[in-house]
C-alpha cells in the first residue's frame, strides 16, 4: 500500500453523498393511491399505503387504517357524490394498483368493477337514510371536507405529493 492510499480513500468518502441513517423502527413512506380533490385542486381526502397497511386521511388527519382499501374507496366515492349533490366540484382519482384490486374483487363476484364499486357506495347511502346519527356523521365529514379546502398544509397534501407515490393516479 502506498502512503497516499488513505488520503485518496478519505477524499473519495467525502465526495460521496451522505447516506440516510436507517432506524429499526423508522416509519415507512406513505404511497398515495387515491386522491379526492376540490375545484381549487387542493387535496381533501386521500388513501395511502404504508408498508402493508392502508391509511385514510380526511382533512389532513388520519381517520383510520385497514388491510383492505376498497371500503375506504367506496366511502370516498360516496363523499364525492355527496359533495357533487351539494353543487361542489370534486375529482376522485386512484392508482392502477387500486383499480386492479377492484377488478379482481369484482371478478370474484362476477360483476364489473363499476357495478361492484357502485354496490359498495349504495351501502353507504343506505346507512345514511336509516339513522339520524349516521346522517349526522356524513354531515360532519362534509364539514371536514369544507374546512380542508381552506387549509393548505395538510397530511393528505403530503401523502399526495409526487415524491410519495410512484404510481400515476387514474380516473
Amino acid at each position: 500500500m502506498s502512503k497516499q492510499s488513505k488520503a485518496k480513500r478519505d477524499k473519495r468518502k467525502k465526495l460521496q453523498p451522505k447516506r440516510p441513517i436507517n432506524r429499526l423502527n423508522a416509519q415507512q413512506q406513505v404511497q398515495n393511491h387515491a386522491v379526492l380533490t376540490n375545484e381549487e385542486g387542493q387535496v381533501v381526502a386521500a388513501i395511502g399505503l404504508q408498508g402493508t397497511e392502508w391509511l385514510l386521511a380526511i382533512g389532513g388527519q388520519t381517520m383510520g387504517n385497514a388491510d383492505n382499501p376498497i371500503p375506504m374507496l367506496a366511502m370516498l366515492k360516496h363523499l364525492s357524490n355527496v359533495q357533487e349533490k351539494e353543487g361542489r366540484t370534486v375529482n376522485l382519482e386512484y392508482s392502477t394498483q387500486l383499480q386492479q384490486l377492484i377488478d379482481d374483487l369484482a371478478a370474484d363476484e362476477g360483476k364489473t368493477a363499476e357495478d361492484y364499486l357502485a354496490q359498495l357506495v349504495s351501502e353507504f347511502e343506505g346507512v345514511e337514510g336509516e339513522d339520524g346519527e349516521e346522517g349526522q356523521d356524513s354531515a360532519e365529514a362534509a364539514q371536514i371536507v369544507d374546512e380542508a379546502g381552506t387549509e393548505t398544509d395538510t397530511a393528505a397534501d403530503a401523502a399526495a405529493s409526487p415524491a410519495a407515490s410512484d404510481d400515476k393516479p387514474q380516473a
